[in-house]
């Protein structure tokens, strides 16, 4: 038994696939495939149901490939201890973020890591919340930047920064002149949402939870339509197809600056709406990492970094 096979046996786990398993890791379907059919056949079990459509683990198979998730960890443990030793922000820091994080904190958050710790490149994987959170259990990643709430996960959590929203809606709407909106005025609106599987889509529905269900009727009553990121439904936003919210640092500096515009030819404009002091929605960015993560002084610089990025407009944690 070797940890290749059990890192092997994870990864179809997780894939359901084993095409797609030996790509996560880098290797050829043959090859991973005998090398599991060689781990079954000293462990004298059956760790997965084969057919033509989908790979499932067999009972005996959970448990085992449960075991092997934590020798796993445990075997990445001693290396990162060896490395602490020696000097723990030297080498990479294996960080995720959600995407609708990504595109705003990144580009200050890497330039900040550059200039602090240049030994500890970050590399980085977008995806979704419960994504990250899984290859934080597999430990694919060392740490993720994620927005709460999210299932507990017994996972080291350090508080960011709180972010507000704010509305966004055609420079044209009837509301672009506002300094203010609160969430009433919005549930007459057409609200145009991030898909199933962005925690942020979680978000917007919380504030408007109107929204949770689709529907339209001959009338033309409320509808919500879907984008698959923030950046594209801004691009629908200009185009007048409704409104949405958007996390405070995702605005553009300049939009903030620029006056309401209701010419004719500014009609694509995003005019950017705060929400009432008493009504403004927010949510909670924190940095999270597997308690048995020992570079604490990777995680300490991580965050030092992001403390260090420009922040307009939100509240910094400590």
């Amino acid at each position: 038994m070797t940890l290749t096979e059990l890192k092997y046996i994870v990864a179809v786990a997780r894939e359901k696939h084993f095409g797609k398993a030996a790509e996560a890791c880098f290797v050829s379907q043959p090859t991973l495939s005998v090398a599991i059919k060689k781990l079954e056949e000293e462990l004298e079990v059956k760790l997965f149901e084969r057919s033509a459509t989908e790979v499932a683990v067999t009972p005996l198979g959970e448990e085992i490939v449960r075991q092997a998730q934590s020798v796993l960890e445990q075997a990445a443990a001693i290396k990162e201890i060896a490395k602490r030793g020696k000097d723990p922000l030297a080498g990479p820091l294996r960080l995720g973020v959600i995407y609708t994080i990504g595109p705003y904190l990144l580009p200050d958050l890497v330039r900040q890591a550059i200039a602090r710790t240049p030994q500890m490149p970050l590399m980085l994987q977008e995806n979704f919340t419960a994504r990250l959170l899984e290859m934080l259990r597999t430990g694919e990643i060392d740490c993720a930047i994620l927005a709460e709430p999210f299932p507990d996960t017994n996972l080291a959590i350090a508080p960011l920064y709180d972010e507000p929203f704010m509305a966004a809606v055609p420079s044209t709407h009837a509301l672009a002149s506002r300094k203010t909106i609160t969430a009433q005025e919005l549930k007459a609106e057409t609200m145009l949402l991030l898909g199933t599987g962005h925690c942020f889509r979680d978000h917007v529905l919380e504030v408007c939870p109107e929204f949770a269900r689709f529907s339209s009727n001959a009338e033309g009553i409320r509808k919500s339509f879907e984008g698959s990121s923030l950046e594209t439904i801004k691009h629908m936003v200009a185009a007048g197809m409704g409104v949405t919210l958007v996390p405070r640092l995702s605005v553009p500096k300049e939009a903030l600056d620029a006056k309401p515009r209701r010419r004719k030819e500014d009609e694509s404009y995003v005019r950017y709406i705060p929400f009432d002091g008493a009504d403004q929605p927010t949510r909670r960015v924190v940095l999270v990492w597997r308690r048995s993560f020992t570079r604490y002084e990777a995680i300490a610089a991580l965050r030092n970094a992001v403390y260090a990025c420009e922040l307009p407009g939100v509240t910094r944690l400590s």
